[in-house]
């Protein structure tokens, strides 16, 4: 049974970033290629309706919710890039028409027919889940609610814009010899990249943190003499993790010896804990690719991911015999109900006695 340390809720007032992931800095390379061949006034609109897209991101970010939390960051950046892709889509359809005038379309002049459009668009064009789908239909029909309590759009046209089904689906896991086998394949290289490696999927999977908690940690949310470490979660929750003394002598290897090599490169100091060969921060993105090399190697399934590894650790523990409220109290849910789906996943694992 996990050995919690004493929880402490300090009142830590962190600025929040939003880091671009490359298909976001792809579309807004796409978008400001494009605008170099419009009129002076067609950048203008342009530029009005990216506007728009920030006051409504800059609101999101810094309203709390009823709950008294404030919007996940990634939650920022999955809805900046899901808006994103709605404005490229609403200028392209609507090209002929502004460009024989002159002038571009503005959100008020979105149609409910243009949104389904949208939609069919994107599931045509890409093989995303229901689950995406869904969180896009969300970020448009949000969006459209800010613009008509803002006096921007007179008209929501996501009035009838219905939201794909989603179904409940258990997460995927690995078995503990998988995971073992995935341990002991990042543990091969003793280069400072590989012992950064080793540590960081050792500590995701110790841990049960979230991939943006674990890549968000600094050199003070570490206390590897009491054995633990703090993270902020979804609505800045501030949790305290215990770990066990193998994984804390691995990280502060990892501190003592490789990330002091990787900081070489980088003249400016700073406390990220796990960087790149650059010295910087290492973003989600970068360590998503270094676990599918590593996930490849030995053979894990296509589905594999950086959050199976938190489904994974949550699964373990119910299997041997933690209780519901110290894994809902790891993995910082905010509603038990949201555990309880390990549970389920426990249950389906079980074998089936004649």
């Amino acid at each position: 049974m996990p050995v919690f340390a004493n929880m402490q809720n300090k009142d830590r007032h962190r600025t929040r970033t939003f880091r671009i992931n490359p298909k976001e800095k792809d579309y807004e390379l796409r978008i400001c290629a494009h605008h170099q061949h419009e009129t002076t006034q067609t950048k203008k609109e342009g530029d009005t309706m990216d506007q728009q897209i920030e006051q409504f991101l800059h609101s999101l970010a810094t309203t709390k919710r009823p709950s008294g939390t404030l919007i996940a960051d990634a939650t920022i950046i999955a809805y900046r890039y899901d808006l994103g892709q709605l404005a490229e889509f609403v200028q392209r359809s609507n090209r002929p028409l502004y460009l024989a005038l002159a002038e571009s379309i503005a959100w008020d002049a979105v149609t409910t027919g243009q949104l389904v459009a949208f939609v069919d668009h994107l599931k045509k064009t890409k093989p995303y889940t229901t689950a995406t789908l869904a969180r896009k239909v969300a970020a448009v029909k949000s969006f459209f609610h800010f613009l008509v309590a803002e006096g921007l759009v007179k008209e929501d046209p996501t009035t009838l814009l219905g939201s794909p089904k989603v179904g409940m689906r258990l997460p995927s896991t690995l078995s503990p010899t998988e995971v073992a086998t995935l341990m002991t394949q990042s543990a091969v290289k003793i280069s400072p990249q590989g012992k950064r490696d080793a540590t960081m999927l050792r500590l995701l999977y110790a841990t049960g943190m979230r991939v943006s908690e674990l890549m968000a940690l600094d050199l003070d949310d570490l206390d590897l003499v009491a054995d633990y470490v703090r993270c902020l979660g979804k609505g800045t929750r501030e949790r305290q993790i215990p770990i066990d003394s193998q994984t804390s002598e691995l990280v502060r290897d990892y501190l003592s010896n490789a990330r002091r090599v990787l900081m070489y490169h980088n003249p400016r100091r700073h406390g990220a804990v796990f960087i790149n060969q650059r010295g910087e921060r290492l973003t989600r993105q970068g360590f998503w690719l270094i676990f599918k090399a590593y996930a490849r190697q030995v053979g894990l399934p296509a589905t594999a991911t950086l959050s199976t590894l938190r489904h994974s650790f949550a699964t373990h523990l119910l299997q041997n015999d933690a209780d519901l409220d110290s894994v809902q109290t790891l993995l910082g849910h905010a509603n038990k109900a949201t555990t309880q789906v390990y549970r389920r996943v426990v249950a389906q694992a079980m074998p089936i006695s004649a």
